[in-house]
């Protein structure tokens, strides 16, 4: 069988099945969204690969990706995961990610999901940027601008607009496989599914 043609950045197995399968399609799911935006800071100044390799790690540190369990992480907790070697031993990085849960509490009281929150961002329909080259691929948005400004001012912190747009392409707000990936035309097809399942 030929390789299939991809988006150039996946290199390691854990790149390549994360691409193939999650990269891009849309997430509505709560604890997944929260499970990424905490990835996508921790990863601030590494490799994408690395915190892949770590993702088991944190997913058992941070009870199944539990937010409320999480927002009540004592400070000697912090201590634990600190001495983990599984996750990223950054104290900031880790501390937010408790503050971020108690912040992610209150959107989801206040919108009732923290999905609702995100996706009204880009009024529940996905962006397709129909990329040819990963030149093209932008590192920011107005609209990943718009949500680290907004994430910022409800208390969340490493939520920069960089890793917002990560964030964006990660959970599916935008389509950035290359058209010539072969898994553009697939992930369009699952937010175009999406759109019209939100449109009922």
């Amino acid at each position: 069988m030929s390789t299939p043609v991809r988006c150039t950045w996946p290199v390691k197995a854990l790149d390549v099945a994360y691409h193939d399968t999650e990269w891009g399609v849309p997430v509505h799911d709560d604890r997944t969204l929260f499970e990424f935006i905490t990835l996508e800071g921790a990863q601030a100044g590494l490799s994408w690969s690395t915190v892949l390799a770590k993702r088991a790690h944190y997913r058992a540190a941070f009870q199944q990706w539990d937010v409320s369990a999480i927002a009540g992480f004592a400070p000697a907790q912090v201590d634990t995961l600190m001495q983990n070697a599984g996750l990223v031993r950054h104290r900031q990085k880790l501390v937010s990610t408790i503050g971020n849960a108690r912040a992610f509490l209150a959107i989801q009281d206040a919108f009732g999901s923290f999905d609702a929150y995100l996706w009204r961002f880009v009024d529940g329909t996905p962006i397709d940027q129909r990329l040819t080259a990963s030149s093209q691929m932008p590192t920011q948005t107005a609209i990943s601008d718009a949500i680290s400004k907004d994430l910022k001012a409800r208390g969340f912190r490493f939520v920069g607009t960089t890793i917002c747009y990560a964030y964006l392409q990660a959970v599916g707000l935008v389509n950035d496989h290359l058209v010539s990936c072969f898994r553009h035309d697939e992930v369009a097809r699952d937010q175009n599914a999406h759109h019209r399942l939100d449109a009922r």
